[in-house]
């Protein structure tokens, strides 16, 4: 798995010009599924998502989690981080997990990060519409192939 944590003042995402969730202040991720994924993969990005300290303590040192300091979490599904972009210049998307296998895992990493922080959904597989404010800008990039 794949996500893209980016830390957001206030974010929100709309399907077909209607508002779908939003977030105040807290983190918008972007995941990507691929086919060799499994829970323990879920398991180190929930993990290390909400224990990153990416926030400001009252120093204005990046020394805070998610946890710490009451943030939501705006959690987006997105194949496109699987793209393969090494020949020629359409990328390929091949790598992505398919419907059937993505959509499961997507749920379920939803449900083991709204154990720890309030999270709220994109809808899995809508053309989405992004507000994100990034805060910072600050963007980190977690691959479960990395641990």
């Amino acid at each position: 798995m794949r996500a893209v944590i980016q830390r957001s003042r206030e974010s929100s995402v709309e399907v077909d010009g209607k508002l779908v969730n939003k977030i105040a202040f807290g983190l918008v991720i972007l995941v990507g599924i691929t086919d060799t994924d499994t829970i323990n993969d879920i398991n180190y990005l929930v993990k290390k998502i909400v224990n990153l300290r990416i926030f400001n303590d009252e120093n204005g040192i990046m020394n805070k989690s998610i946890k710490d300091v009451g943030g939501e979490i705006l959690s987006i599904s997105q194949f496109t981080l699987y793209a393969d972009c090494k020949n020629g210049n359409r990328p390929s998307y091949s790598k992505a997990s398919k419907r059937e296998i993505a959509l499961p895992m997507y749920e379920r990493f939803n449900e083991e990060l709204n154990k720890e922080v309030k999270t709220y959904p994109g809808v899995f597989g809508a053309d989405m519409f992004l507000n994100i404010q990034n805060d910072g800008p600050v963007t980190i990039i977690v691959d479960s192939e990395e641990k």
